[in-house]
């Protein structure tokens, strides 16, 4: 039995958006998939095997609850490696340490504790050293670095110093131009100091999707990419920037995600009726109504009441009343021969009319990573040509 609303990923379209990161990247520069927030809402395990089949081999997740979730779900057959840049509570420390699951250290607590744990397992930890260069989020001051790779070194044993990294804050934007040259100066700072300590990483990394490609000097070793290989560019401006300096203005980057439900009713309402919970929307002519069973539940949220828009038979239409939880109106006047049954786009093309997310997000007030994130887990993901 399968649920009438669906999440289709197109095979084609996570092809052609990793081969223009790679044409986009150095040819020596490794790539690490962001896999954070449930691959963007287009589900861990189908979206997993889209990026083997294009011979991925580095993902990132953000917590080692999402770093379970992806290698229990590939039963065993590994032949990627997995990185944690985020959360680890003590107690996932082991698993993470015996799965040999690299992981960001930021600070002398997750520091020592993960010397600890190794210790205990006789096993080695593979740690990617987070230095603060400017966002304030996480990751160790200037004032820690020397103390910290020293740290790892006296304790190499145990502690593999597998990568030096940062976070940029807003590449995306141009307003973040000085910042971001201010964030890159200081990381150079510390890659310089791991040189002179005698004790450089494996690897150096801190490019997310916007700064690979607004920021040259930032691919280094490896790149996080992010939202472009779902086939969204971080922000307008970074698209913008991009086509500006090229004769071809076509956009390269293709969506992977459509979302997908169907009519499950249809009905006449005459002139001068309200339409669902309580007065918010009043007919001004007779209507036909579609009944399409996806609701705020299911991720279509309810600031799409009376604004939101869907696709039925290539026609691009507007939904009328309150989003329910598990239903919504949708206003089927205009279209001819609408029956039950009938495919409703949610987020997708047909011909020439368009719900893209960004539009998506621009009627409800979320930002493209927040609509995507934010579809439920239990939609069935289907992988399509």
């Amino acid at each position: 039995m399968h649920s009438p609303t669906i999440i289709e990923l197109s095979r084609s379209a996570v092809q052609n958006n990793i081969e223009f990161i790679r044409k986009s990247i150095c040819k020596d520069t490794r790539m690490s998939c962001i896999l954070k927030g449930n691959a963007y809402g287009h589900g861990f395990g189908k979206y997993v095997e889209l990026l083997l089949e294009n011979q991925i081999d580095h993902f990132s997740v953000f917590s080692s609850f999402e770093a379970y979730q992806i290698l229990s779900q590939m039963k065993g057959k590994r032949s990627f490696d997995l990185m944690i840049i985020g959360d680890i509570p003590d107690e996932h420390l082991e698993w993470v340490i015996t799965h040999q699951v690299e992981f960001y250290v930021f600070d002398f607590y997750r520091l020592e504790r993960a010397l600890k744990v190794a210790k205990s397992l006789n096993k080695k930890a593979y740690i990617h050293l987070e230095v603060e260069t400017g966002m304030n989020r996480l990751g160790f001051e200037q004032a820690d670095w020397t103390e910290a790779i020293e740290f790892l070194q006296r304790h190499k044993k145990y502690l593999v110093f597998k990568g030096l990294c940062t976070h940029y804050a807003g590449a995306e934007s141009i307003a973040n131009h000085t910042r971001i040259g201010m964030q890159i100066k200081k990381f150079q700072k510390a890659q310089n100091l791991c040189q002179t300590l005698g004790y450089p990483p494996q690897m150096v990394h801190s490019a997310c999707s916007a700064a690979a490609i607004r920021f040259p000097k930032t691919r280094q070793d490896l790149v996080r990419i992010g939202i472009i290989q779902y086939g969204f560019w971080p922000s307008e401006e970074t698209f913008i920037r991009y086509i500006t300096q090229r004769k071809n203005e076509q956009n390269p980057l293709q969506k992977v995600l459509s979302w997908r439900s169907r009519v499950m009713s249809l009905k006449e309402v005459k002139r001068g009726e309200y339409v669902g919970y309580g007065m918010s929307y009043l007919t001004s002519e007779n209507k036909k109504l579609a009944v399409v069973g996806v609701g705020y539940s299911n991720g279509f949220a309810r600031g799409l009441s009376n604004s939101g828009r869907v696709i039925i038979r290539g026609v691009r239409t507007q939904v009328i009343g309150t989003v329910n939880m598990n239903a919504i109106t949708v206003d089927v006047t205009h279209i001819p021969d609408v029956q039950v049954g009938d495919d409703v786009i949610l987020i997708g093309q047909s011909g020439q009319a368009e719900v893209s997310v960004s539009s998506f997000a621009n009627f409800s007030e979320q930002l493209n990573y927040e609509v995507l994130a934010r579809l439920p887990l239990d939609i069935e993901r289907v992988v399509v040509d």
